[in-house]
C-alpha cells in the first residue's frame, strides 16, 4: 500500500514539475496575473498532496510578484520552487527550510 502511495506522490510531484518548467519556459511572456493563477493552481495540488515546501515558497513568490520583480528573478524563484517540490520531504522542517530560504531572498 505504501508503495503505492509513494508512486502517486511521484506522480503528483512529476506534474507539478512540469508545471513549474512550462511557467519558467513562458514566464517572461506571461502577465503576472497569468503567473499568479499558474502559482495558485501550483498551491492547490500542494496543498491536497501535503507538499508544505512548495506552499511556503508559492506564497513568497507571490509577494514578490506583488513587490514587481520580473524576469529572471521570476526565474529564481521558479527555481526554488521547483526544489521544494523535488525534495522529496514533506515534514513541517522542509518547509521551514524554505520559508527561511525565501525571506533571506526576500530581504536580500
Amino acid at each position: 500500500m505504501a508503495l503505492a502511495g509513494h508512486d502517486r506522490g511521484g506522480a503528483i510531484r512529476a506534474e507539478l514539475v512540469a508545471r513549474i518548467d512550462a511557467m519558467d519556459a513562458r514566464a517572461d511572456r506571461m502577465a503576472t496575473g497569468e503567473i499568479a493563477d499558474q502559482l495558485e493552481a501550483i498551491r492547490r495540488i500542494a496543498a491536497r498532496n501535503g507538499i508544505g515546501a512548495a506552499i511556503t515558497v508559492v506564497h513568497a513568490l507571490d509577494s514578490a510578484l506583488a513587490r514587481g520583480e520580473r524576469g529572471p528573478l521570476v526565474h529564481g524563484w521558479l527555481g526554488i520552487l521547483r526544489d521544494a517540490v523535488g525534495c522529496g520531504s514533506d515534514s513541517p522542517q522542509a518547509a521551514d527550510t524554505f520559508a527561511a530560504a525565501c525571506a533571506v531572498r526576500l530581504n536580500g
